[in-house]
């Protein structure tokens, strides 16, 4: 283990280092380990403040509404909010696989989070989740 690699104990008790592994049996993989840090960490400001301006972005949408503006304002308002929101899960899921499934594979354990990037992947484009390999 590196020293970059350490688990640390941050002054809000959070541990930090990747030692990541994927949920199972219903549990967060933070429950299962102590140790356990989520790879978009680094990225949480960032994410922070486009979820916050999603917020805002569905009030105005809300607003509009109410207002009783032009069908098609609202739809193209619709699609910038739908694009915001697929641009958080595309930096989550890169945080991840960036993170979580190159840490897995060096320790020579990735099938289990690529299957669980695969299936989350189908989800999001409306496919069937296949059945895990086993």
């Amino acid at each position: 283990m590196t020293a970059q690699d350490e688990v640390t104990k941050t002054t809000d008790g959070a541990m930090t280092g990747p030692i990541p592994y994927p949920a199972e049996a219903g549990h967060m993989a933070s429950e299962l380990d102590p140790t356990f840090r989520q790879s978009y960490s680094r990225d949480q400001s960032t994410l922070i403040r486009r979820l916050k301006r999603i917020e805002g972005q569905v009030r105005g949408i809300e607003r509009m509404i109410e207002r009783r503006e032009y069908c098609i304002d609202i739809l193209q308002q619709t699609a910038a909010l739908r694009a915001a929101v697929d641009s958080v899960a595309l930096l989550v899921l890169e945080d991840h696989v960036q993170g979580c499934v190159r840490t897995a594979a060096e320790q020579g354990d990735a099938d289990k989070y690529i299957e669980e990037v695969l299936d989350v992947v189908r989800r999001a484009l409306g496919k069937p989740v296949r059945n895990p390999r086993v």
